[in-house]
């Protein structure tokens, strides 16, 4: 397999990697054709799964609008994956001109790509961390010069959290970065769920089955499993609901039935 030039050299490109497949559904350019096969394999099971990244996306946009029209000018995004049209700096700054956001991942290929597309952007940058080790990430340089802890955040954590398995305490690390939070801060979250997908939890399965053979296991959580993720915070009307029905900019009934598998939602801390 030949290596593209923006592939970094430090990756193996003969393993699927979950950043990689989520670019593929998205329609972006910056996957292999491992990643494909492992995309259309769990596409075999579940057909819609380019429409739920779909509706994960249109929520986060919704979701950093609304943190914008609070007043909140700081953006950490854990698990920000590989830059696609309206990434969350693009639609924070358009709301709120010298908005700071910062990009965390630990896939070398989305880290690459948020370094290149925020070249010149001195409101942005991206950390190389991980999520299960939320010190890397408030120690970070680059959290340090972007983001002041002693005003209010917005911490996503959009499609991230299913990938943390719960030996690894994703609830522990939710938990620690919300400490590190002023008050007024917000937590935006999506979670994978059996709930609302359009198809016998047994054959959804079968997708969750392709993630856990590239070994990046897909943790399917019931709705009171993730409103665990928001114990410290006060929800944001109209709560943990399905994306398209979290302030909707269009009928949510015009939906594609799979926009609905898994559930989304905002916190408030005190």
């Amino acid at each position: 397999m030949e290596r593209p030039a923006w592939a970094p050299r430090s990756i193996d490109i003969s393993v699927p990697s979950v950043s990689r497949m989520y670019d593929y559904y998205l329609g972006g350019s910056h996957n292999f054709e491992v990643d494909r096969e492992a995309a259309r394999r769990a596409m075999e099971f579940m057909p819609g799964l380019p429409k739920v990244m779909q509706a994960n996306r249109a929520f986060m946009r919704r979701a950093v609008q609304y943190a914008a029209g609070q007043g909140i000018s700081q953006f950490l995004d854990v698990g920000s994956g590989i830059p696609t049209f309206g990434n969350v700096h693009e639609v924070a700054q358009a709301a709120r001109p010298g908005a700071r956001v910062v990009y965390v991942d630990h896939d070398p290929v989305a880290v690459a790509h948020s370094q290149a597309v925020l070249e010149g952007n001195d409101d942005a940058g991206v950390v190389a961390a991980d999520l299960r080790k939320p010190q890397e990430i408030l120690r970070s340089p680059e959290v340090e010069r972007l983001i002041d802890l002693n005003q209010p955040v917005a911490l996503l954590l959009v499609a991230i959290l299913h990938f943390v398995e719960d030996e690894d305490d994703p609830y522990g690390a939710v938990a620690e970065l919300r400490e590190a939070l002023a008050p007024g801060s917000l937590l935006v979250l999506t979670h994978a769920s059996y709930e609302g997908i359009p198809l016998p939890p047994e054959r959804a399965g079968g997708a969750v089955d392709v993630y856990e053979d590239i070994r990046n296991p897909l943790i399917m959580r019931s709705r009171e499993e993730i409103a665990r993720f928001f114990e410290g915070y006060d929800m944001v009307e109209p709560g943990l609901v399905a994306m398209p029905r979290w302030r909707p900019d269009t009928t949510p009934e015009d939906e594609d039935p799979y926009a609905f598998s898994g559930f989304a939602g905002v916190g408030r801390t005190a």
